[in-house]
């Protein structure tokens, strides 16, 4: 291929910056909907677009939108989904005071906050129609209302209540918080919502500060928000315009549209990015099948584009290995390390050989069984379930109730050599950084005393660290018996708690109170091994060797390999044995598949779309079957991959 047709091949999308430009500065504006699979350049779209909007890069339509914008004091509002993404679209974009970029929580709060007496009519209503809702289903079961969902009401009317006494509510952004008017992330998500229908006042205060919104990940944000969003944007309201990047193949939260593109309106503009530069020939064809396939058990649409690679990316290696899911977790590691170096033979490149790839998984509880921590996974999800698993870019710091735990006690219990001597110097810092330098007396001789029994308290935490089989409540214990720190209550008061953990809920007959399942969490917890918790912490920071399909959100890996293994992920959203063809549809999938409802095989699907998609050099899948032989026959059958690519592990 000579040199001009190789870059035309390349830039097949060069148009679609100045398309959506165009779009937006029209005399009536154009929403759109812009599809942009992996690895296609999104970001650098969207920053493009902006430095023409706002008169960075000369531009006729594009100077006059960004005098009108500073003539009015308004901005184009961007919405993304993490912290993260916020910092690498400021960072690309540099100072501009003409475009506000936040995450979707900033953004709604940003709108609400203060609001309070509407904040309370929206909590009201919305926890009303969730009742009444609730009941109607409690009453048309076989057996009646139970007197678990008798419970469940009346914490329901105990909420509604609590809100009508509120004065303010309060809210952060980045992190849980608790208390009287205290608003979890939900909860913000779903008031803005509510008031963007209800307030028309609220409405005209959006269009007047952004006439403009652009959001990123579209195919994640809150249903409720976007149908919002989207309704006002409605040529009839006039003074809004959205515009909304993603690609539904790439979903994986449970709160976005299960088909966003057959939500959006006739009338908007669909500009398409074609071209996939991060992946080589091989990897983006296999994603392109998996896209493609008929399956049984599918119910959403194969719509999308059929990504391009870059015309001198003609390389690339895939191999799929299937095993037998009845092998222990042990077993399985060691096995999943034999296929990396048979990577290493199909591939040459020693990075198979020395952890030089990323391993992903697609469930926390999977990677916290691989990880060794699956005790301490699993009490932190019964905490906090909106907080026990990592987000992306280290940002979440775990449940907002044992942050002492996983921060203080942590630090402190590695102040001491092998030998178990501890490092005065290292040991006061930390006391210095968590407080509890400020908690000593003033007195001299009460001061002496008491650095006396923390040094004690110091040294027995230690001490209970070097037994291999130590617990959480070991180590935690002579800390809290000295007070020396002034932790969260629940924590607190969970441990002078001795009662046992109430008996889990029949699985999709009961239903559990949110004390009951906390208790059981905290009891879980603190029997829990030491060593545990060291290692969940590295996973919440991304330090670990594995991640999930939701922590590498937007990356990219040269080397990947992607773990399928539905007896150790332990749950019944996502099931690749049936994908692969491993095991049959169960009655729900069957009902699903005829109801046109998402199923078991939508969601597997989209999450080895989005693992699979990462790579960018060479691709492993290592599949642990019911039934190799059977799966390993419909893989054959898939036309995924070539015989030479498949390899049962023996």
């Amino acid at each position: 291929m000579n040199v001009q047709a190789t870059r035309d091949a390349n830039d097949r999308d060069a148009g679609v910056v100045e398309e959506i430009c165009q779009l937006l500065t029209k005399p009536s504006p154009q929403s759109f909907f812009l599809f942009a699979g992996a690895g296609s350049g999104k970001t650098r779209t969207l920053v493009e677009v902006l430095r023409i909007l706002t008169g960075i890069v000369e531009h006729e339509s594009g100077q006059e939108l960004a005098r009108a914008l500073r003539l009015f004091g308004r901005s184009i509002r961007v919405i993304t989904y993490t912290k993260n993404a916020v910092a690498v679209i400021n960072g690309r974009l540099g100072n501009n005071d003409l475009v506000n970029v936040s995450t979707i929580h900033a953004f709604c709060w940003e709108l609400i906050a203060g609001y309070n007496d509407d904040i309370r009519d929206a909590l009201i209503s919305l926890k009303s129609k969730k009742l009444e809702e609730d009941k109607l289903e409690s009453a048309a079961k076989a057996k009646g209302t139970s007197k678990t969902d008798l419970a469940r009401h009346e914490e329901m009317m105990t909420d509604i209540e609590s809100y009508r006494s509120t004065t303010i509510f309060r809210y952060h952004p980045d992190r849980n918080t608790y208390g009287s008017g205290a608003l979890q992330h939900t909860q913000v998500l779903d008031v803005t919502a509510w008031l963007l229908l209800s307030r028309p006042a609220l409405q005209k205060i959006l269009r007047d500060r952004h006439p403009i919104i652009l959001i990123d990940e579209s195919q994640d944000t809150m249903k409720g928000i976007l149908d919002s969003l989207i309704e006002l944007s409605k040529p009839s309201e006039r003074g809004l315009t959205l515009g909304l990047l993603g690609d539904h193949r790439q979903r994986i939260y449970m709160d976005g549209h299960a088909d966003l593109p057959s939500q959006v309106p006739e009338d908007w503009a669909k500009p398409e990015l074609q071209m996939n530069h991060r992946s080589q020939q091989r990897i983006v064809t296999l994603i392109n099948k998996i896209w493609e396939a008929k399956l049984q058990g599918r119910t959403q649409k194969p719509t999308g584009v059929k990504q391009h690679h870059r015309s001198e990316k003609t390389g690339g290696t895939v191999r799929i290995f299937v095993g037998n899911a009845s092998l222990s977790s042990e077993d399985k590691v060691i096995k999943e390390q034999w296929c990396a170096g048979q990577m290493v033979s199909h591939t040459s490149d020693s990075a198979w050989s020395t952890n030089g790839y990323q391993l992903l998984a697609l469930e926390h509880k999977l990677v916290a069984t691989r990880g060794s921590f699956l005790s301490v996974y699993t009490a932190m999800d019964l905490i906090d379930p909106n907080a026990a698993a990592p987000v992306g870019s280290g940002e979440n710091k775990g449940p907002a109730a044992v942050r002492f735990l996983l921060e203080g006690l942590l630090l402190l219990t590695e102040c001491a050599d092998s030998d178990g001597k501890i490092n005065e110097f290292l040991a006061t810092e930390v006391l210095r950084q968590t407080g509890a330098i400020e908690r000593l007396p003033d007195n001299i001789e009460m001061r002496r005393v008491r650095s006396a029994e923390t040094l004690d308290a110091i040294s027995k935490c230690i001490a209970a660290t070097k037994n291999r089989d130590a617990t959480v409540a070991e180590v935690l214990a002579p800390i809290l018996e000295l007070n020396l720190f002034e932790v969260d209550s629940r924590l607190s008061d969970a441990f002078d708690d001795k009662s046992p953990p109430p008996p889990p809920p029949v699985p999709r007959k009961e239903k559990e109170t949110i004390e009951a399942r906390m208790r059981r969490g905290w009891c879980r917890l603190f029997s829990s091994p030491w060593g545990e918790l060291k290692r969940y912490k590295r996973y919440l920071n991304g330090e670990s060797e594995l991640a999930t399909h939701q922590v590498v959100k937007g990356s990219e890996f040269k080397h990947v390999m992607v773990v399928m293994d539905d007896s150790d992920a332990g749950g019944f959203l996502i099931s690749y044995d049936k994908l692969f063809g491993a095991k049959e549809l169960s009655p729900a999938d069957k009902s699903n598949v005829e109801s046109g409802k998402e199923t078991t095989v939508d969601r597997s699907l989209r999450l080895l779309y989005v693992t699979c998609s990462r790579a960018q050099e060479s691709l492993a899948l290592v599949l642990w079957a019911v039934d190799p032989i059977g799966a390993i026959a419909s893989i054959k059958g898939s036309k995924w991959f070539s015989e030479n690519e498949i390899e049962l592990i023996s």
